[in-house]
């Protein structure tokens, strides 16, 4: 890796967003090795067009080359001209996600194999890594990523400090608790990975060219209406191609936006110290990261690259297009935090004296996780950036999924997580809520990740109709998708979400009203939440009386238009040749049969005019979906359409109306007090059904609002879909017409635990777009007859069976499960549960996991009922039963109404 040494350095004197004074290094990187074009004519057409010379771009030229795609990568510089040059380049196993986990791992094949692909050293060292521990909550963290681990054959081992010292001897083993070691962690050089990545690429028929600035995306609009790409523009003439991926870096914004396109990508300042040699540090070395004390050590020779993520970086506007191999002076003002947990873990630091400063820009998002995959407002351009300084571990685990993306229209892994549609059009043009989003992620990139945590920053950005009900009545709110949604109530208590602090840095003064902080302080643990029975409490009171839950934030769309009815047989899976007002539970796949969404249709007519009944021609269709994907389930819609050029039109009214779900055995008893609608007639609003209701306010008032007879947690139960207008007013009278039915408001937390222990999915959990219907127990929302995307996959499963199936589990000890605990049947890992939770009327703990068989042979029901389980948490083994599905209330009794 290249090494600045630095004289000295000086202190900024600019505010965070000020001017910027930068060191510029023209040297050359390992020019001799790579002859790339810069003075040869450009192709006239691609297949695929990559901006960006980093390690996202590179990366991607190479899977895209590998799978026999004519690509070009263009350059406006040399390559890693960008961040990529000065990055750390440490390459971790584990992480507490299964998708990330396998995402690793594809990199580091990538790299112990280039070598011997390409002839060229790929950089990587596999020097081990070391985790440190300063607290019990931290072990037990480590805990769960050493038991994730297991289940894809990663070794790694709980240690103690004088173990860890034996394997870094420079440490104080009294500075930390405990440790976890990783020998399959290692390091990588920046310039040699691109290097050996472009010599794959260019052998496989892949360009690249440098010194090669795109100044423009040129575009057209198709039938439809919709951006295209068409081509790029550059200082070496213009290049026809239908598909380019932007892998800028931190100039990821600037050539899309004149586009209309906006990404929530922000940069900043990122810093490393080189020290000098020191005698007891040598190359073999395990990597160090500190999370407690926010720092890493990365092993370069005989010297320790130390460096970390601070509570006050310095953001920035804009980097300088031409910021070519520059860097920044350190301001050790902000720098030295690190400095103090270095010399705290390991003292000869702090007398080794530091060789050179590495400070360079990095471009970071407001979940600390990259963005990625297609755009949904130009078709044709995809995205590979923001990898908040990790590009160089997960490179090529992501550029095998773009390439993926872009072939087959979906990567093989569930991508949501960096999908760029996980955001919102209001969420990416918001810049304020970007920053302030990208900081708190940066300041908490090594906290515990516990199961409930919630940000600070970014709050309030969208609320429904209800948020001042629900403060009043004491919610503490949770954030998903930019919406505020109630988590628990606490009972006589007011929890105001305040405006964001920064952490009292930059200037702004620390929040005075501390009680939405400490209420989430009582989730800071992988115990049971202090807040446990109070879940409970709402969640029992929803299975004996009733229970009010605020779904709000749900996606509401309405499919019309004279090809309504094709593309919603196209889209969804289940038989929609149903009466008007019924409403039918379904999936929406992709090609490969994966769920990319499940979804309830009603079928219904044109209506009078309101929010909740529009008015058009001939049959719609109303798409409820959850709240957390709700931008992604649209995009998938939208993108079906667009595909197969369907007249139809998707209006999204998610904004406009509130929802809230009645549920419980006196839920009918209830709603009956306010409306003249007969709720006790079955024939007139049957389970499954919708229908337009009356609601009476007062006896001079009344209004009209949407209702579906469904259930999210096996309940008799009522959803009302209100105009916005309307909503406080119905929400009132419900609350008075329940008062002595015991009726209370519950939270997700409650609802979560109440819909996993009726044994329903939860999309982005127990259901991904990388399960099927048929390994997730959903064929029977799969029509057999007529055609949909994704059906031959569901056919050919159907017939041949799955080696993997979805299992329920219950455990006979009462241990909090959180989801990623190992599965064992008959003492080997079938899988990993997908979701946790606590069922408060089984009174156990409960949790779905996908079994699979490690013969690839179909999974039965006799495989599954004839083992024995046990599941791993924190390390020990819990006898478990695993159940084909749940053990309340299996035949569905409750949802009619009759209760026992």
């Amino acid at each position: 890796m290249l090494r600045l040494r630095a004289n000295a350095v000086a202190k900024f004197k600019s505010h965070v967003f000020g001017g910027e004074k930068r060191v510029s290094v023209r040297a050359a990187i390992s020019s001799g090795s790579r002859k790339y074009s810069t003075e040869s004519p450009l192709p006239e057409s691609a297949d695929v067009v990559i901006i960006g010379g980093g390690s996202a771009g590179c990366n991607t030229l190479y899977q895209l080359a590998k799978r026999g795609v004519r690509a070009v990568l263009l350059e406006k510089s040399k390559l890693t001209a960008g961040t990529t040059w000065h990055t750390a380049g440490l390459v971790w196993r584990l992480r507490p996600n299964d998708v990330e986990i396998r995402l690793l791992a594809a990199t580091r094949d990538l790299l112990m194999s280039l070598e011997e692909e390409t002839g060229h050293n790929s950089g990587w060292i596999n020097n081990g890594g070391l985790f440190i521990s300063h607290s019990p909550e931290r072990l037990d963290e480590y805990s769960r990523l050493a038991t994730l681990g297991k289940c894809f054959g990663i070794e790694s081992h709980i240690i103690g400090p004088e173990q860890a010292q034996k394997l870094f001897p420079a440490l104080d083993p009294s500075s930390f608790t405990g440790a976890l070691y990783s020998p399959g962690d290692g390091v990588v050089d920046p310039a040699m990975m691109c290097t050996a990545l472009t010599k794959g690429a260019t052998a496989n028929g892949g360009r690249v060219i440098e010194d090669c600035t795109v100044s423009q995306i040129i575009t057209g609009e198709n039938l439809l209406g919709m951006k295209d790409v068409r081509g790029v523009m550059t200082n070496k003439g213009t290049i026809r191609t239908n598909t380019v991926v932007n892998a800028t870096g931190v100039w990821g914004r600037d050539l899309i936006e004149p586009l209309g396109v906006f990404l929530p990508l922000i940069p900043m300042k990122h810093a490393y110290v080189v020290s000098e040699t020191m005698d007891t540090i040598h190359q073999m070395l395990p990597n160090v990261r500190d999370h407690d004390f926010s720092l890493y050590f990365r092993i370069q020779g005989k010297s320790i690259c130390m460096g970390g993520y601070e509570n006050n970086p310095i953001l920035l506007n804009r980097v300088p297009g031409d910021f070519h191999f520059g860097l920044y002076d350190l301001d050790y003002s902000v720098f030295d935090t690190h400095i103090q947990g270095a010399v705290k873990l390991c003292p000869a630091f702090g007398t080794a004296g530091i060789k050179s400063t590495i400070c360079g820009p990095e471009s970071f998002t407001p979940d600390h996780k990259p963005l990625m995959g297609p755009d949904p407002t130009v078709s044709g351009l995809f995205h590979s950036v923001g990898y908040n300084s990790a590009g160089m571990m997960l490179g090529g685990g992501c550029a095998e999924q773009l390439a993926q993306w872009i072939i087959n229209d979906r990567p093989e892994r569930h991508m949501f997580a960096y999908d760029v549609r996980r955001f919102t059009p209001k969420q990416k043009k918001a810049l304020n809520w970007a920053t302030e989003r990208s900081h708190e992620a940066y300041t908490k990139n090594y906290s515990i990740v516990f199961p409930h945590d919630e940000p600070l920053a970014g709050r309030n950005f969208t609320v429904d109709p209800f948020h001042k009900q629900m403060i009043q009545y004491g919610a503490v709110m949770e954030e998903r998708h930019g919406w505020e949604r109630p988590g628990y109530f606490l009972p006589d208590e007011t929890v105001v979400v305040q405006p964001y602090d920064w952490y009292g840095y930059y200037d702004h003064p620390k929040n005075a009203n501390t009680h939405y902080e400490e209420a989430l302080k009582g989730d800071y643990t992988f115990g049971f939440s202090e807040h446990h029975d109070l879940i409970g409490e709402e969640a029992l009171t929803c299975r004996h009386d009733a229970a009010l839950f605020n779904l709000s934030y749900f996606c509401k769309l309405f499919l019309t238009g004279s090809q309504a009815k094709e593309a919603a047989e196209w889209i969804f899976t289940a038989n929609l040749d149903k009466p008007i007002n019924k409403t039918i539970y379904t999936c929406a796949l992709n090609k490969q049969g994966g769920v990319e969404g499940d979804v309830t249709v009603s079928i219904v007519e044109s209506g009078l005019g309101g929010l909740h009944d529009p008015i058009f021609k001939g049959r719609g269709y109303y798409i409820v979906a959850g709240g957390a994907s709700a931008y992604h389930t649209k995009c998938h819609i939208l993108s079906a359409i667009q595909e197969k050029a369907f007249r139809a039109v998707v209006s999204d009214h998610t904004e406009e109306l509130g929802v809230l779900s009645l549920q419980g055995p006196k839920s009918r008893e209830i709603l009956q007090k306010i409306t003249d609608f007969d709720l006790s007639n079955d024939q007139l609003l049957p389970m499954n059904s919708t229908a337009i209701l009356t609601i009476k306010i007062n006896p001079h008032y009344s209004c009209n609002v949407r209702v579906l007879r469904v259930s999210f947690v096996g309940e008799l139960g009522y959803e009302l879909h209100i105009p916005e207008e309307s909503c406080n007013d119905v929400y009132n009278a419900l609350m008075k017409a329940g008062y002595k039915e015991s009726l209370r408001n519950a939270g997700y937390r409650a609802l979560y635990s109440l819909s996993s222990e009726k044994g329903y999915h939860l999309w982005g959990s127990d259901l991904r777009s990388d399960d099927t219907p048929i390994e997730a127990n959903l064929g029977f929302v799969c029509r057999k007859e007529g055609d949909y995307q994704g059906k031959a996959i569901v056919d050919r499963q159907r017939e041949h069976g799955v080696s993997r199936r979805l299992a329920f589990f219950t455990l006979r000890e009462q241990v909090p499960i959180w989801g990623l605990e190992a599965v064992y049947r008959d003492g080997e890992i079938v899988g990993h549960l997908r979701r946790g939770e606590y069922g408060y009327t089984l009174q156990k703990p409960i949790g779905q996991a996908y079994v699979t068989r490690s013969d690839g042979s179909p999974i039965t029901s006799q495989f599954l009922q004839s083992g024995h389980y046990q599941i791993e948490v924190m390390g020990k083994l819990y006898d478990a039963d695993c159940h084909q599905r749940s053990p309340f209330d299996p035949k569905g009794q409750r949802m009619l109404g009759i209760y026992q």
